[in-house]
C-alpha cells in the first residue's frame, strides 16, 4: 500500500544570484534523478558532464542558469525549472528489494508504485525479507536529511524471534553488542511485547541502520528472527 503524503512545486528564480553555483550532486538530486549519494556515484563513474566536459571530482559546482549539465547524456537543466517534490509512505511487503535496479532480477519496491509518479528513490533501505515502512521520494534534500547520521532519526521495529530469550540476553542487546563482523551496535530500546512457549515478540527502537542488524543481534544470542517489520 502506498500513500502520497505531500508535494509542492519548486520553481527556480531566474533573477540575479538567487540560483548560484551548487555542488553537482545536489543539483542532480534536486532534478529528481538520484539521491545525493547515488549522484556522487554517477559523478565518480564519469557519467556527468558540465558544458561538454566530463566531471569526476565530487566538489565540483555548477550554475544551471549558465552551465549545461548532463547525466548519462541527458540535459537536466529543464528538470530543475519545475520539480514537483513527491514523498511516499510505502508498506513494503516481504520479498521486495529496496532499490531501483537489480542484476539478479528480483522484485523492486519501485514496481509497487504507479508509473504516473515518475522516477522515485528509496530513502535508506529495508531488507529484502523485512516488511513495513519505507520512504520513497524524488527530493534529494529530504533524502539527505533523513539518512544523515547527525539527525538520528529513530526507527521502530516489531520482531518475532524463535524461542524465549532470557532477560539477561535482552539486556545485553540493550547495552550494545559486538557483532561477528567486528562492528558494535549502539544502545537500543527493546520492549518485550508477547511470548508463547515457542516464540517471542519484541519492539525495538534503533537510530542505526546497519545491514541485517536486528537479525544479527538476535543470532548472536541464539534466537533467530522469524518475522521483522518496521
Amino acid at each position: 500500500q502506498a500513500k502520497r503524503i505531500g508535494h509542492r512545486n519548486d520553481k527556480l528564480k531566474h533573477i540575479g544570484h538567487n540560483y548560484m553555483e551548487q555542488r553537482l550532486q545536489k543539483l542532480i538530486a534536486s532534478a529528481g534523478l538520484a539521491s545525493r549519494r547515488h549522484a556522487e556515484d554517477l559523478i565518480s563513474a564519469g557519467k556527468v558532464t558540465v558544458n561538454g566536459t566530463v566531471v569526476t571530482e565530487l566538489g565540483t559546482k555548477a550554475d544551471p542558469l549558465k552551465d549545461h549539465i548532463k547525466v548519462n547524456g541527458k540535459l537536466i537543466n529543464p528538470l530543475l525549472n519545475v520539480q514537483q517534490k513527491i514523498h511516499i509512505l510505502l508498506n513494503k511487503p516481504r520479498g521486495y528489494l529496496s532499490s531501483v535496479s537489480d542484476p539478479e532480477g528480483r522484485p523492486l519496491v519501485t514496481e509497487l508504485l504507479p508509473p504516473s509518479l515518475g522516477r522515485l528513490y528509496p530513502v535508506g533501505r529495508l531488507d529484502f525479507n523485512t516488511e513495513g515502512l519505507l520512504l520513497l521520494t524524488n527530493d534529494g534534500d529530504f533524502t539527505n536529511f533523513i539518512t544523515s547520521a547527525r539527525n538520528r532519526v529513530e526507527k521502530i521495529y516489531e520482531v518475532k524471534v524463535k524461542g524465549v530469550p532470557p532477560e539477561a540476553a535482552i539486556q545485553r542487546l540493550r547495552r550494545g553488542v559486538a557483532l561477528e563482523d567486528g562492528t558494535r551496535t549502539a544502545p537500543a530500546k527493546i520492549e518485550r511485547l508477547n511470548e508463547t512457549a515457542t516464540n517471542t515478540w519484541f519492539e525495538i527502537s534503533l537510530h542505526q541502520g546497519r545491514n541485517q542488524q536486528i537479525r544479527k543481534m538476535f543470532d548472536l544470542i541464539g534466537h533467530s528472527v522469524l518475522k521483522l517489520r518496521r
